[in-house]
């Protein structure tokens, strides 16, 4: 059944809502970009969102939650690349390679705002409560893989989810961390050199196939 025929049309008055919300976003990760997250005030976001400043509360109830609604879309454009590309990628190794490349896709759409974004997040302690969505995702993708024969069935799929999560971190922060005037490592070729390695390990042999 198509859900959208079903679903009853956006009022105007959520629509408003809708584009308020929009515009205290967009004030909010522009100045984050220009001046940090530290040094960006609501009262400044309130500004450049023109609206009065009680009115960033009926959004957001801290600054933080800016962060927060900032993960919520790439993991949204996760999910969305990883359907999309789902009936062309029909292997476990293929899957987790193509995973890789929506990752670095996202980052690489808006380069300085991940940088800004990124700090945010590690300061304000959000890797710990929101980053084992990509874990869980990994995992997900893994688990199909030993079902298949595809992956080496002695292993713990969210464990590998966690390393996965764990290496593409650590080549994100390095990557958006470079210094401007410096060419860093390819944040793509980093991150599927990383998986090839890993996948040496977890790849079934024909023994563990038969």
């Amino acid at each position: 059944m198509d859900l959208r025929a079903t679903t009853p049309p956006v009022g105007r008055r959520e629509r408003n809502k809708q584009r308020v919300r929009e515009r205290l976003y967009s004030a909010a990760v522009e100045l984050f970009v220009e001046k940090g997250y530290d040094h960006t005030s609501i009262d400044e976001i309130a500004e450049r969102a023109d609206v009065a400043r009680g009115t960033f509360f009926n959004y957001f109830q801290r600054k933080e939650d800016i962060i927060s609604a900032w993960g919520d879309r790439r993991r949204t454009a996760l999910v969305t690349g990883l359907d999309e590309s789902d009936a062309f990628t029909p292997s476990s190794i293929a899957q987790l390679q193509q995973c890789m490349a929506i990752l670095v896709r996202i980052n690489q759409e808006e380069p300085r705002l991940t940088a800004a974004m990124l700090t945010a997040w590690v300061k304000a302690g959000r890797p710990i409560l929101e980053e084992p969505y990509v874990a869980e995702v990994f995992a997900k993708i893994v688990d199909g893989g030993m079902n298949r024969g595809e992956l080496n069935p002695g292993m713990s799929p969210i464990g590998v989810g966690n390393v996965l999560r764990d290496v593409y971190l650590g080549a994100l922060y390095r990557w958006a961390n470079q210094p401007s005037d410096k060419t860093g490592p390819c944040l793509a070729d980093e991150l599927q050199q990383i998986l090839r390695l890993l996948l040496d390990g977890m790849t079934a042999t024909t023994a563990e196939r038969i």
